[in-house]
């Protein structure tokens, strides 16, 4: 994992929409990155119009940002979700499916599908990634996602 944050993108000036698509497993966490997410959005696009889906677990995100994409009305698509390493390889093929889905998905419906759906080692890696400024993953979901918005619409001139 990368120990800093990629920088911010310019402002885009026209609106936009993003959907946020969330679980409620480790809740706390994931608040964290839905919050600061939204706030980098706020700061990076004015007048941005954010939608956020909550689902019960990180398994369930990739088919809910599948019906948003097949749905239409946003201009990319961030998945948020933290899965915490157990004793098992459980969490390992869960991280592995949702990253092939959200890829699948983005590639499919040609929209930007942000994947900062986290498989940590523990609480404190959990803590760092979610709760703290200096390697927020929702701050970097928010400035890919610009970013790629950005890039897109340059390739398009």
């Amino acid at each position: 994992m990368a120990n800093i944050l990629p920088t911010r993108p310019r402002m885009m000036r026209e609106r936009r929409a993003f959907a946020i698509v969330s679980s409620q497993y480790n809740a706390s966490y994931v608040q964290g990155l839905v919050e600061n997410a939204k706030r980098e959005l706020d700061a990076l696009v004015p007048g941005v119009n954010v939608a956020v889906y909550e689902v019960p677990g990180a398994f369930e995100i990739p088919l809910l940002v599948q019906e948003v994409a097949e749905r239409g009305g946003f201009d990319a698509i961030i998945a948020l979700g933290v899965i915490i390493q157990g004793e098992t390889q459980h969490a390992e093929l869960i991280a592995k499916a949702i990253t092939t889905s959200l890829l699948e998905c983005g590639l499919r419906y040609r929209i930007p599908v942000i994947h900062e759906v986290l498989l940590v080692r523990d609480e404190e890696q959990a803590r760092l990634r979610c709760l703290e400024p200096e390697l927020n993953r929702g701050i970097e979901s928010a400035r890919v996602a610009v970013r790629m918005l950005q890039t897109l619409t340059d390739l398009k001139r």
